[in-house]
């Protein structure tokens, strides 16, 4: 069973940054499309950015010009760089990988098979 886990989530004023990290051991993060969510109170779970087995980037407008997403392949670690948080990305963070290659957009949840617990980022005005 593959397991995700997130890290660096936090609380920062708005205007600041963090660097979320998923770990995926026995995940091979090369070979399928790996994204983050994120998922306020009382709002549906969102796609934020995506990338896929060829290293390829596609971001959400929420996130666009703001946040990078990378990843290391010899460490499964999936990474998500955001810089001048506002006070609106306040959510829960996912990580999210797929089992198989599926021709859909990053942004649908129900595509992804594999999910991590989640990290709580809360940014301040």
């Amino acid at each position: 069973q593959v397991q995700l886990v997130e890290s660096g989530g936090g609380s920062v004023q708005s205007g600041g940054s963090l660097r979320l990290a998923c770990a995926a051991p026995g995940y091979t993060s090369s070979r399928h499309c790996m994204a983050w969510f994120r998922q306020a109170p009382g709002k549906e779970r969102e796609g934020v950015a995506g990338i896929d087995s060829a290293g390829g980037t596609t971001y959400a407008d929420s996130g666009k010009g703001r946040f990078t997403i990378s990843r290391d392949n010899a460490k499964n670690i999936l990474y998500l760089e955001m810089n001048s948080l506002k006070y609106e990305d306040t959510a829960m963070y996912y990580c999210a990988a797929r089992a198989y290659y599926v021709p859909r957009p990053f942004t649908e949840p129900s595509s992804f098979s594999y999910w991590g617990q989640g990290t709580q980022v809360t940014v301040s005005s």
